[in-house]
């Protein structure tokens, strides 16, 4: 399956990153053990220079240095084994993509249909975008509802970061006791979209302040993705978040009410058999110690409380980056099974 990826930001990068390191790994042990066997990273575009989009993917602040030979040769960007063709197109409708399987749209500007859909007028059989989407058919989040998709699908919503941690791990407690009502607070390293000193940013004033500073309260549109992903649990969590002075990994933090009675030693049981995209630990981990996990959400076990009127607390960790990005290679893969 030939993928390009549109918008070479934190995403865009951290997408060719995790894919060039675990064609590395695997090609230490066998070509079988890559985890996206049938995915082939062909193209970049981005509106930066080639030489910043070489740099910044080469010598990354939250992940360092990459491990392999990062370099330009006329128009493609060279990782590692890897040539990929770079463009520089600001509306990627007037590229030629008719050799492009999937397009990964990381640009964070696909909200609307006239934006979504220019992989597909470029000739790119199917679009992902990397973030929540107006415009999408469907919104999938791999580990709920990602039976869902169908051939006919061309245009995806890869949904959140904090929509992917909390999806599963929401399913995971219906299906084993039914959830009948609950809050989810996200614990949110800061990102791109705050200032890095105070400057007007919308009509939010808290998030026009300086994001490695404060602590910020604010809100996430996972509750809002959430009930379009599990439609049997809309209106069941409410969610809120909290932007924190870290660069990676972020948290959820989720109490519950179920209609069945439970414990701490069947919940944390059932966290640890869970597994897929759900991981877990029992160690006394802080949030740098999840850096580049690839789950979606790894359930820190020993947060794990049930109060004396049976509301349960679960709290698990995810790198709102690297477990993303991994997720957008799973769904590229589940994509390309699809017959046409």
């Amino acid at each position: 399956m030939r993928v390009l990826i549109n918008g070479f930001g934190r995403i865009g990068r951290t997408v060719l990153r995790a894919w060039a390191r675990e064609r590395r790994v695997a090609g230490m042990q066998s070509a079988a053990a890559a985890p996206w066997p049938e995915i082939d990273l062909v193209a970049v575009n981005d509106i930066a220079p080639a030489e910043t989009c070489a740099h910044l993917f080469e010598y990354d602040s939250v992940f360092g240095p990459f491990d392999q030979r990062v370099a330009l040769d006329g128009g493609a960007l060279i990782v590692g084994p890897h040539r990929l063709r770079l463009t520089h197109e600001p509306d990627i409708a007037r590229l030629d993509l008719r050799d492009i399987d999937l397009v990964m749209e990381c640009t964070g500007q696909a909200e609307r249909q006239e934006e979504a859909t220019r992989g597909l007028r470029a000739g790119a059989r199917r679009v992902l975008i990397s973030g929540p989407s107006a415009a999408a058919e469907i919104t999938v989040v791999f580990g709920a509802n990602e039976s869902g998709l169908d051939p006919a699908h061309r245009l995806i919503s890869n949904a959140s970061c904090t929509t992917n941690a909390l999806a599963p791990l929401a399913r995971l407690i219906d299906r084993a006791w039914g959830l009948e009502s609950g809050w989810m607070t996200t614990i949110h390293c800061y990102t791109g979209s705050q200032p890095t000193v105070d400057a007007p940013r919308g009509a939010d004033l808290a998030r026009a302040r300086a994001a490695a500073l404060s602590i910020v309260p604010t809100t996430t549109s996972a509750g809002r993705l959430l009930d379009v992903v599990l439609p049997e649990l809309a209106g069941r969590l409410a969610c809120s978040a909290v932007r924190v002075p870290t660069a990676s990994v972020s948290a959820v933090d989720l109490c519950v009410m179920t209609r069945q009675p439970v414990d701490v030693a069947s919940a944390n049981a059932l966290m640890r058999e869970a597994g897929g995209v759900i991981g877990w630990t029992d160690r006394p981990l802080v949030s740098t110690d999840l850096r580049a996990r690839p789950e979606s959400v790894v359930m820190a076990l020993r947060e794990t409380a049930l109060t004396a009127g049976g509301m349960l607390r679960v709290f698990g960790w995810y790198d709102n980056e690297w477990g993303f990005s991994c997720r957008m290679l799973d769904m590229a893969q589940r994509i390309g099974r699809l017959s046409d």
